[in-house]
């Protein structure tokens, strides 16, 4: 068993009591690199370009000389743990760690690059998987999950499967102290978050159910509800847990999101353990993303998470066809048997 000073006596505590020694030592090397990069966040331009591009990873998306920092920081990190092996949105092929690890870790080391210079919170995601299933074993094998959002505050979210618990850093301390113990997500709020500038491209039952939403005390719903979209999506999780609401990004008919353009390993999975945990559902639009099939490390998926009834109510858009036929122009809320 290994000490990590200075990490906060409470939070390790916490996690040995709650996951096997090898588990534990590794959850405390994310949370202790996630102190480092931190405080590299925290210096802004100071720390230098932190949002510049430095390149572009396997799938084609712009690298930020930021995600880079984190990417590397967080192998540094688990190099003494019981990682077998290492996957990253960052890099094109798995990375060896230690032969006989017994574990896995995949990894979004920064999400939300497109707000490190405009100083909206940004995050990192980690998956934890069991090293003799492989990389491609569904969500549902998870050992442990979660994630980091440098913010007003640093948080550390995660799970090994048995709720959800947050740990608040301490700037004065740098120590981590466990601040909300299962977490769960309520039901009954009415918040929305979805980038509506794609609208356009929705499929149908997305366009049926955001509709519904905007007509407000008027449309179907009979209530108001209120729309948040950070473009972080670990700010969003972060939300939703604590407030509720659903979060949607589906796929759509843009050249490249036929298949959704979240990652499933290292995105998808990992929120909807701790999503699940804390009493909420992910759904791909009908079914549980945390038994989707993994094809390869990249793949991509649509992702709608939040509280039990609003992705209840989402899925049943999916199924039920007539709710988006009702969008055709005759019936529509002031066609021609409309008012």
């Amino acid at each position: 068993m290994m000490d990590t000073p200075g990490l906060g006596v409470e939070l390790q505590a916490f996690l040995r009591a709650s996951a096997p020694e090898k588990l534990a030592d590794l959850l405390c090397a994310l949370a202790d690199t996630s102190r480092s990069v931190a405080a590299h966040i925290r210096r802004g331009s100071i720390a230098g370009a932190l949002g510049a591009s430095v390149g572009v990873n396997s799938d084609g998306d712009t690298q930020k000389a930021l995600d880079i920092f984190a990417d590397r920081a967080f192998e540094q990190g688990l190099r003494e743990c019981s990682v077998r092996a290492l996957a990253s949105e960052e890099r094109d092929a798995i990375t060896p760690m230690n032969a006989g690890g017994e574990y896995l870790v995949a990894l979004d080391p920064l999400d939300g690059s497109s707000n490190i210079d405009v100083n909206i919170t940004i995050g990192t995601i980690f998956s934890v998987l069991p090293a003799a299933g492989g990389f491609l074993q569904p969500g549902h094998a998870q050992k442990a999950a979660g994630l980091v959002l440098y913010g007003p505050h640093t948080s550390f979210v995660f799970t090994t499967g048995a709720g959800t618990h947050v740990a608040t850093l301490d700037p004065a301390t740098a120590r981590f102290h466990l601040t909300n113990i299962n977490v769960c997500a309520p039901d009954g709020r009415n918040e929305f978050a979805i980038n509506m500038s794609n609208m356009r491209h929705w499929p149908a039952p997305v366009k049926a159910y955001v509709d519904d939403l905007l007509m407000g005390a008027e449309g179907p719903r009979a209530r108001d509800f209120n729309m948040r979209w950070i473009a972080s999506m670990v700010a969003d999780v972060y939300r939703v847990l604590l407030r509720g609401g659903v979060y949607l990004y589906p796929d759509d008919a843009r050249p490249g999101y036929g298949k959704g353009r979240l990652h499933l390993l290292y995105e998808a999975n990992p929120v909807a353990f701790l999503i699940e945990q804390a009493g909420g559902l992910a759904i791909d639009g009908v079914n549980r993303i945390l038994d989707l099939e993994l094809t390869d490390l990249h793949a991509r998926t649509p992702l709608i998470f939040g509280a039990t009834d609003k992705v209840e109510t989402v899925r049943d858009y999916f199924l039920d066809g007539h709710r988006s036929a009702a969008r055709a122009p005759l019936f529509g809320r002031r066609g021609l048997w409309r008012a």
